[in-house]
């Protein structure tokens, strides 16, 4: 019953969302920091076993849970337990608040606090750039964050839940999107750097996984946006040699917003690396693109739902 499941996710992370430094999320950087600290000896094969053990055993955790329930006490529990896991891999309302404050400081044309706001959000220096050229960042890393926190989460939970797995791919999926993140940052940090192997393997697999959910993502844009534009987009990006899935989500976000989005002079942006060749030939972003993009990420959130209510009916009179 994964629609149920789902249903009840979002409604509670509408509800009551997660905040970042909440106890789940502090009891996974303490578990993927243990795991690399104990197994991350440098080579390719450490590198393997620390991604399998950090992303692994709380998957199979979940899965086991799922099953027990389901086998000693009722398909009624094992539907809780898979809401409960997939709420807190959700995160839908820790990137849109930043959305908010940024739409409302332009709305007010307060440029000044837009700029401060998103150099706070992503670290970025933003003191030079225009008006447009804020609103087209906002737009990208906003469908980065849905894609990351909220799509990609769903679509993997629900291809493995038909496969009677329970929540096991909401915590594949969050967890190899953090370990790519978290090691690549303590890196960078020099706090506890984490070895190249282990950075490599843990980009690779992220890649992999975020490969089927970027796809059914651009896909759920395309049918709730402008179809021909965002698929032509994706037709683009893949003709360009491009393979990175973020670009792939923005080439066919442009599309189906039917906007122009690129790369900020000055900036290196792998987020923009990668669009159509001819997405100068679309409107720039202006302020009333952001209303049109939380119509977008809620029409496909809703198009989720109502195919996963199908797909358990037609289960249900099976």
């Amino acid at each position: 019953m994964s629609f149920i499941s789902v249903l009840f996710a979002l409604l509670l992370d509408q509800a009551r969302p997660l905040g970042r430094g909440n106890p789940i999320h502090a009891a996974m950087r303490s578990w993927v920091g243990y795991c690399s600290r104990n197994l991350d000896a440098g080579k390719p094969l450490h590198g393997w076993l620390a991604w399998g053990l950090a992303v692994g055993l709380p998957s199979g955790l979940a899965l086991l849970i799922y099953w027990a329930l389901t086998l000693w006490v009722g398909p009624p529990l094992a539907v809780l337990w898979s809401a409960l896991v997939l709420y807190a891999s959700l995160g839908f309302r820790q990137f849109s608040f930043h959305f908010t404050e940024i739409r409302d400081a332009l709305a007010n044309d307060d440029d000044a606090l837009a700029r401060s706001l998103l150099a706070q959000w992503q670290h970025l220096d933003t003191q030079s750039w225009s008006r447009s050229e804020i609103i087209g960042r906002v737009i990208e890393f906003s469908v980065l964050a849905a894609h990351r926190h909220v799509f990609g989460v769903l679509a993997w939970f629900s291809v493995l839940a038909a496969l009677g797995l329970g929540p096991t791919g909401a915590v594949l999926y969050r967890l190899a999107e953090f370990v790519a993140r978290y090691w690549q940052h303590k890196s960078q940090a020099m706090a506890q750097p984490a070895s190249q192997a282990l950075q490599s393997n843990a980009k690779t697999a992220w890649h992999w996984i975020d490969g089927l959910s970027a796809r059914m993502t651009v896909l759920g844009f395309a049918v709730v946006g402008n179809f021909e534009e965002a698929i032509d987009g994706w037709r683009r990006y893949a003709a360009q040699s491009g393979t990175d899935n973020d670009g792939l989500v923005l080439a066919a976000t442009a599309g189906a917003m039917n906007i122009q989005l690129g790369p900020v002079p000055g900036v290196n942006a792998p987020t923009s690396a990668g669009l159509a060749a001819d997405a100068s030939q679309r409107p720039a972003p202006e302020l009333a693109h952001l209303a049109i993009l939380v119509g977008l990420v809620w029409r496909a959130v809703v198009m989720w739902v109502v195919l996963l209510a199908l797909l358990t009916l037609a289960r249900l009179i099976a």
